[in-house]
């Protein structure tokens, strides 16, 4: 099995219950956190942020977890992301059995368990990027390794909203709540 075939070291280091998850949360980083004295890589010349979603596969769904190999590629290409600025954030996520939706139409709201039927439109894991352009986005996401080999695989490129992409309707008030709520974030 593919928790056998990962080291100790590796075992340790991932959530107790491996075998429910559809991307091992070894190879994700969190937001960029710089080690202490160190400065964050800067990226002053991006002009977006673009979430990248790894779409689920059949595998991920039935909470196959990734090999040793795939999670030593895929550590290496996050390093290489974190270096040269462009990741803000990424995770794997557990098969849809372990999600909820939630129907909404007018007031009344529906709680829908899973697992959930279109495996090709549910998603296994994203990543956060700042970019200069799609284009750029585009060229890191053909460095990815092949996030479900043996089966086909697509990774989605949406571009953010950002505020100017609002015109009017969002105010400067509107501006500033939300600068404010950013700020409390962090």
């Amino acid at each position: 099995s593919m928790l056998r075939s990962c080291s100790k070291i590796e075992a340790r280091r991932t959530l107790p219950n491996r075998s429910a998850l559809s991307i091992s949360t070894t190879f994700v980083r969190r937001p960029y956190e710089p080690t202490p004295g160190a400065a964050a890589p800067s990226r002053k010349d991006t002009t977006m942020k673009v979430m990248v979603i790894v779409k689920a596969s059949k595998n991920s769904e039935a909470g196959i977890m990734p090999s040793e190999k795939l999670l030593m590629d895929m550590g290496k290409f996050n390093e290489e992301l974190v270096k040269a600025g462009i990741m803000l954030a990424g995770d794997g996520l557990h098969p849809s059995v372990k999600g909820k939706r939630i129907e909404m139409s007018g007031a009344k709201r529906t709680v829908v368990d899973g697992p959930f039927a279109e495996t090709k439109e549910l998603i296994a894991g994203f990543w956060i990027w700042q970019v200069r352009s799609m284009d750029e986005a585009v060229e890191w996401a053909r460095r990815c390794p092949d996030p479900m080999p043996g089966e086909d695989a697509q990774l989605e490129l949406r571009p953010i909203f950002q505020a100017e992409d609002f015109g009017a309707e969002y105010t400067p008030e509107l501006r500033a709540r939300d600068e404010g709520l950013r700020v409390e974030m962090e």
